[in-house]
């Protein structure tokens, strides 16, 4: 036992386990269903006439005991309903079993890609379509499984579980070529792939099965929906990695696991990373409590839920409320995971023990009740920080300067003026949100001239021109929204702006209120004409994604509250505008190439790393703007600051060495997926042409967002000073996805967000 105990790499952490666990009473029949099913898939004791590798057998079956996870994970189910769940759980995890064995182990990435690709036959979505005869216990079980499930749901949510489980099993070659190149993955990629190769989007899509309550089809894509699956999966999977540490990293060799993740990125021992990723753990689960509380009701009234549609939705939520809880009791008894010494961790020993008995036993830690939450809270506004020390940055690649930047200059400043935007506000006599200065200090033109070298001299007013628009809409809101906390107004302010998109743009009928509204009309109708009907859909779909992400920057305004890591990150690449700037790049190269392509891991990693990247440059930059100037709270350096608990300048290393892990992996996906990708889409020389093009403008945005930081004058002290003069504009236009100033008072005569004139 000594000996066992000193191999333990770290101690388990307290966990904040905020739902009490229940077992369903229907287990002992759960565990002798799932056993006869296993022999008759050929999972336990598989044919003769196969080929095949024992993966399991009885004892480890028994050990394992995925009836008592689905019993814990699935209280309410009846007997049959949790059969079927149990069938599901004892499926994948020999599916994850059966691949290591077979293709993690011998590294046999050809034949895992021929495996995975015949599995989507397995499942399919018209009910119709007869799948091939299996040929192993993976596809035996799946085909019967699919059978027995999706019947009964709408197309909507069989559409969405075929997905979940596509990527569940499709993404487990990501792993497999991680562990090939002895490559540990950067956290935010870590954190977006173990979404997809840990399956528990597919255990949430399952939990609607369980709970016989759909999610309306309707409301399935929206943020709050997404966020809670997001918040959830991220709590099973890192909770699994901690239990599953020793297992996975001593024993198997994988590298696929958030606290070796944490230990090689921070350059920490063991038991820090284990503790840092608990504290990232009980950060996802109270982003799923904030959610719940603070934009379901809003949700509801919006989409015009009825009630039977709103308790759906709820018993959802306790579906998966009930699954993290069980999912924790299971881990802490299963032999497949670490769990020596989790018993009483974090609680009171007194009262019952055993088998669903979690909610007698009392926490008493810190971090098992969850209180670092409050920390979230209690950012002071407007404290002095200084100027940041800017680091050395890592890129590796170049920018040229349009020829046409002069002209361009003229042509933004113009164009601007005749939107009103340099005008004074309506009705406001005095009151304005950029004047002269504030748009040359800006020098958006120069933004585009770096980020499109190449572009001709009417693609770059163009570009410009959308930057600009960007920049003042994005310090319009807050100036409007900010001060006076209106959701109500800001929500109406973003849904009108759909108007201006219309899918013919020689069809707009809406009439524009403000320079925003002008401008966003005058810049489709000149942009989108010429798309072809997927691209205009794809193009509106970026503006929106940016548009709304201010109400979730307003949100956490509203709550005085630092947002939660991941939640920040995904949100940043929204609010900074990153999809708008590059879809324009995909409307110049993507004529020959299809459209699927985009959607792909391989593509997605790549606009992702090169998004982060641009973003967290601009929080570094804007720190002492926003934090000292503008008293925000939505910028990475605060983000990382308040969760690891570090100064300003270490935060900003922290954020600069992640900067640098997004671009390692921008050039390893450049240097060893795309070449595959293109393989596997049947590219021709024209169309490989077109996307090396577009990784090169790829490449000069994040060099061109890079340079004309390190070029501008708005984020230096000395202007941000002087535009606290009297007289003068406080702060300055913060550009795309940087939260602009804010009012403090239309009305009082201080000048915290707009500029008065002289």
């Amino acid at each position: 036992m000594a000996e066992a105990r000193a191999k333990q790499p770290f101690e388990l952490p307290d966990f904040y386990v905020p739902w009490p666990a229940r077992l369903n009473p229907h287990l002992e029949g759960a565990r002798t269903h799932s056993k006869a099913w296993a022999r008759e898939m050929g999972i336990l004791d598989p044919p003769k006439s196969e080929v095949s590798i024992d993966v399991w057998d009885e004892a480890k079956f028994d050990a394992m005991d995925y009836a008592l996870l689905c019993a814990y994970t699935h209280p309410e189910a009846p007997g049959p309903e949790l059969d079927l769940v149990t069938d599901w759980y004892v499926w994948v995890f020999y599916f994850d079993d059966h691949f290591l064995e077979v293709y993690k182990r011998p590294q046999d990435r050809e034949g895992a890609k021929k495996y995975l690709d015949r599995l989507p036959l397995f499942m399919p979505v018209d009910l119709s379509v007869t799948p091939p005869e299996p040929t192993n216990p993976v596809e035996r079980g799946l085909a019967d499984l699919w059978a027995r499930t999706v019947p009964t749901k709408s197309v909507e949510w069989r559409r969405r579980f075929f997905l979940s489980t596509k990527a569940l099993l499709e993404e487990s070659n990501w792993e497999l070529s991680n562990i090939s190149e002895a490559r540990v993955s950067n956290p935010i990629e870590y954190i977006e792939m173990r979404r997809k190769v840990g399956g528990a989007p597919w255990s949430a899509d399952l939990v609607e099965h369980a709970v016989f309550a759909e999610v309306p089809a309707r409301i399935a894509d929206t943020r709050p929906m997404l966020v809670l699956k997001d918040t959830f999966a991220d709590g099973v999977h890192l909770r699994n990695d901690l239990f599953s540490y020793q297992r996975e990293i001593q024993e198997e060799g994988e590298l696929s696991n958030c606290v070796l993740v944490v230990e090689r990125f921070l350059d920490v021992d063991p038991q820090r990373a284990a503790n840092l990723t608990n504290d990232l753990l009980t950060s996802r689960l109270q982003q799923f409590e904030n959610t719940a509380v603070t934009e379901l009701p809003s949700l509801f009234a919006e989409y015009g839920l009825n009630p039977v549609e709103q308790a759906n939705v709820l018993t959802y939520i306790r579906g998966l409320q009930d699954w993290q809880s069980g999912g924790h009791e299971w881990h802490m008894r299963s032999s497949r995971y670490m769990n020596r010494g989790s018993g009483s961790a974090g609680t009171f020993s007194l009262g019952p023990t055993g088998l669903g008995t979690s909610a007698a036993r009392l926490p008493w830690s810190i971090g098992a009740l969850g209180l670092g939450r409050f920390k979230s809270f209690t950012h002071v506004p407007y404290k002095a920080v200084g100027p940041v020390k800017l680091p050395k940055f890592y890129m590796p690649y170049s920018t040229g300067l349009s020829p046409h930047l002069d002209a361009a200059r003229r042509h933004s400043k113009e164009w601007a003026r005749q939107m009103g935007m340099l005008d004074t506000l309506p009705g406001l006599p005095g009151v304005y949100i950029w004047d002269d200065h504030k748009f040359d200090v800006a020098d958006v033109a120069l933004c585009g001239a770096l980020i499109h070298p190449g572009a001709s001299g009417p693609e770059l007013n163009l570009t410009a021109g959308w930057l600009v628009w960007g920049t003042y809409a994005d310090d319009y809101f807050p100036a409007f929204y900010g001060h006076t906390r209106d959701m109500a107004g800001a929500k109406v302010f973003n849904a009108r702006l759909s108007a201006f998109m219309p899918d013919d743009p020689s069809t707009l009928t809406a009439v524009p209120t403000n320079p925003v509204e002008r401008g966003l009309a005058d810049l489709w109708a000149r942009t989108a004409g010429p798309m072809t009907e997927h691209a205009r859909r794809q193009f509106r779909r970026a503006i929106q994604d940016m548009t709304e992400s201010w109400l979730w920057e307003l949100a956490n305004q509203m709550q005085n509250r630092i947002p939660d890591p991941i939640d920040y990150v995904e949100m940043r690449r929204k609010t900074f505008g990153s999809d708008l700037t590059m879809s324009l790049s995909r409307l110049a190269q993507g004529v020959d190439l299809p459209p699927e392509l985009f959607q792909t891991r391989p593509m997605r990693g790549l606009e992702n790393s090169a998004a982060d990247y641009a973003c967290l440059t601009n929080d570094i930059f804007s720190y002492q703007k926003e934090i000292e100037f503008e008293g925000e709270l939505n910028n990475g350096v605060l983000v990382v600051q308040n969760f690891l608990e570090l100064d300003a300048p270490r935060a900003v290393e922290v954020v600069n060495d992640l900067m640098a892990a997004r671009m390692r992996q921008f050039e390893h996906i450049v240097a060893t997926e795309l070449p595959a990708l293109a393989e596997d889409f049947g590219l021709d020389a024209r169309a490989r042409e077109k996307l090396l093009g577009y990784v090169e403008k790829l490449q000069q945005w994040m060099c061109g967002v890079l340079k004309w930081h390190l070029t501008v004058d708005r984020y230096k002290e000395f202007e941000l000073r002087n535009t606290r003069k009297p007289g003068r504009l406080f702060g300055g236009p913060s550009g795309l996805g940087t939260s602009a100033v804010r009012i403090a008072s239309l009305f009082s005569g201080k000048r915290a967000g707009v500029g008065v004139s002289e």
